[in-house]
C-alpha cells in the first residue's frame, strides 16, 4: 500500500513537523491494520437479522451507560437513580438531551480518561503540525467552525476503528459482490487534508493491502484539486459532496477524464441535483454518508436502495418532538438525538444532532435489515427566518441546484432576501427571477435577490467545507 498527498508542501515546513508526521504514521499503520481486520466483522453485521441486531445493541448500550456512569461525573449526574446495567433503548428517554453547549462547557466532567482536560487538549491542538496520538492512543479533533460554534472532541483508539468500519463496510461489501472489481485500486481522499478535522484520518483508509491512497485537500483552489485528481486517476473517490459534485460537472463538461467505479460522499448534504450529476458523469454507485465529529458515522448508503442505512449496531438514533420525547417511526420529528456506542473516552448520550431525519418503510433491495432513513438534506439551521416567515433551504436548492450552468453556489441571507454567489455561467436575470418566484411561495412578497459569479467560493479555512447557506445572526 502506498499513500500520497497532494500537494506535498506540508512535508517541507520544518524538521519538527516531519518528525511529528513520521511518528504519527508509524502508529497510524497499526491503526490501519486494525481497521482492515475489524472490517470482516462489520461487513458481516450488515447481514444480521433484526433479533440479533437488537440483542447486540442492548448489550452495547448497557456497557456504555455503565462505564459512563462510573467514569464521567457529568453522565453520573444525568443517570442518578437509574440502573444502567438493566436499561434498554426505550429507557434512554428518561435522560435529558445532551446539547453541544453542554459538551463544551462540561468538557472536563464528561471525559473519562484520567489527566485529560480541555486545557490540555487545546495545548495539543495548538502545537500540532500534523495529526498525532496522545500517550494513551487518543486523537483530538476540533470541528464546527463552519457552523459558527467550535467544538473539541476526543476519539479513542477503538472509536476510530469502529467509525472507519462503519464508514467503509457498505463499500467493501459491494466490492466483494462484484468479481469484476477494478485492480489496482486507487483511492482519492478529498477531505480537510490536515489537522484538526477528523475527516482525513477517518477516510484515508486503504480497504485492501494493495490499494493506493492520495489525500487532496478539499479546501485548495479548485484548479489545484482538479489537477491533483486528474493526476491521481482514482478508481475510487471519497470526499465532501460539493467537491465531488463539482468534479462531476467538470467531467460532464469534458474537462476531466477520470473513471471511478465507486463514489463515497460525506460531511455535507448531498442534494438530489448533485447526486444526479455524479451519476451522469461516472455511472458509478454512490455511497452517501451521514456523520458527525461527535458520534462518528451514523448512516451510510448501500448503493442500491433509496436513502441511508442507520448504523444501528453502533449508534442509537431517537427521533423526538420539540419536548424531546420520542415519536413513532411513521410520524414527523423535530430533531434527532444520537447515542454513540463505541466511545468510552468522551461519551455522547442522547446528543442533539440538530438534524431532522425521516425513516423509510419497506425492505431494501440490498437485503440488509438495518433501518433506512431518507438522505439528510441538511440541518434546520439552513433555513432562513424573516420575521414571522421561514424559508427552507430547499427553496434555493431547487432553483440553483437544477441549473446546469451552475456548478457550485452559496446563499447569504440579507434582511429582505439573499445574496447569492455562483460558479459557472448561468443566465443571471433568469436565475434571479426564478429565485424570487420560489421565495414568494413562502409568503416573502418582494424578496431582494442579488446574484454574482465568482471563480471560486471561499471555503472554511480549517475544514475545507463549503457552508452553502449562511443565515443572518
Amino acid at each position: 500500500m502506498r499513500r500520497h498527498r497532494f500537494p506535498v508542501t506540508l512535508l517541507s515546513v520544518g524538521t519538527g513537523a516531519t518528525e511529528q508526521r513520521a511518528a504519527y504514521e508509524r502508529l497510524r499503520s497499526a491503526h490501519l491494520h486494525a481497521i482492515r481486520a475489524t472490517l470482516e466483522d462489520h461487513v458481516a453485521r450488515v447481514e444480521w437479522s433484526r433479533d440479533r441486531l437488537e440483542r447486540y445493541r442492548v448489550e452495547r448500550l448497557r456497557a456504555l451507560l455503565t462505564y459512563a456512569r462510573e467514569r464521567s461525573p457529568f453522565h453520573a449526574a444525568r443517570m442518578d437513580g437509574l440502573d444502567p446495567s438493566s436499561m434498554v433503548v426505550e429507557d434512554l428517554a428518561r435522560l435529558p438531551p445532551m446539547l453541544k453547549d453542554d459538551s463544551q462547557r462540561e468538557w472536563d466532567a464528561i471525559v473519562t480518561a484520567p489527566g485529560l482536560t480541555r486545557a490540555g487538549a487545546e495545548r495539543i491542538l495548538a502545537e500540532e503540525e500534523w495529526f498525532s496520538y496522545t500517550a494513551s492512543g487518543d486523537q483530538l479533533f476540533s470541528s464546527g467552525g463552519s457552523s459558527g460554534v467550535r467544538g473539541v472532541y476526543v476519539w479513542d483508539w477503538h472509536q476510530l476503528i469502529t467509525a472507519a468500519g462503519l464508514a467503509w463496510r457498505m463499500q467493501v461489501r459491494e466490492e466483494r459482490r462484484s468479481p469484476e472489481a477494478t485492480l489496482p485500486a486507487r483511492l482519492a481522499v478529498l477531505e480537510a487534508g490536515g489537522p484538526p478535522h477528523a475527516s482525513t484520518p477517518l477516510f484515508d483508509v486503504a480497504t485492501t493491502a494493495d490499494m493506493d491512497t492520495a489525500i487532496i485537500p478539499a479546501g485548495d483552489p479548485f484548479e489545484q484539486v482538479h489537477a491533483a485528481v486528474a493526476e491521481a486517476r482514482p478508481t475510487h473517490l471519497v470526499g465532501y459532496a460539493s467537491v465531488i459534485a463539482r468534479l462531476a460537472h467538470a467531467t460532464l463538461d469534458g474537462n476531466l477524464d477520470i473513471h471511478p467505479v465507486r463514489v463515497s460522499t460525506n460531511s455535507e448534504p448531498l442534494s438530489e441535483e448533485d447526486l444526479a450529476a455524479i451519476t451522469r458523469a461516472w455511472n458509478a454507485p454512490v455511497h452517501n454518508l451521514w456523520g458527525s465529529t461527535e458520534i462518528g458515522v451514523q448512516a451510510v448508503g448501500c448503493g442500491h436502495g433509496e436513502g441511508l442505512h442507520v448504523c444501528e449496531d453502533e449508534v442509537v438514533l431517537e427521533r423526538v418532538d420539540e419536548a424531546g420525547d420520542p415519536v413513532p417511526l411513521d410520524q414527523p420529528a423535530a430533531r434527532t438525538l444520537a447515542t454513540g456506542l463505541a466511545s468510552r473516552t468522551f461519551p455522547f448520550i442522547r446528543y442533539d444532532l440538530g438534524d431532522e431525519v425521516t425513516t423509510l418503510p419497506g425492505e431494501c433491495p440490498c437485503g440488509s435489515s438495518l433501518l433506512r432513513i431518507a438522505s439528510v438534506a441538511g440541518r434546520r439551521d439552513d433555513d432562513f427566518r424573516y420575521r414571522t416567515d421561514t424559508v427552507p433551504a430547499s427553496a434555493f436548492r431547487h432553483v440553483l441546484g437544477t441549473d446546469p450552468a451552475v456548478s457550485e453556489y452559496q446563499v447569504r441571507q440579507t434582511p429582505a432576501g439573499a445574496e447569492v454567489v455562483v460558479v459557472g455561467s448561468p443566465d443571471l436575470a433568469a436565475l434571479s427571477a426564478a429565485l424570487v418566484e420560489s421565495l414568494r411561495r413562502y409568503d416573502l412578497r418582494d424578496p431582494e435577490i442579488k446574484i454574482s459569479t465568482v471563480a471560486q467560493i471561499e471555503r472554511h479555512p480549517g475544514t475545507g467545507k463549503l457552508k452553502r447557506f449562511v443565515a443572518l445572526p
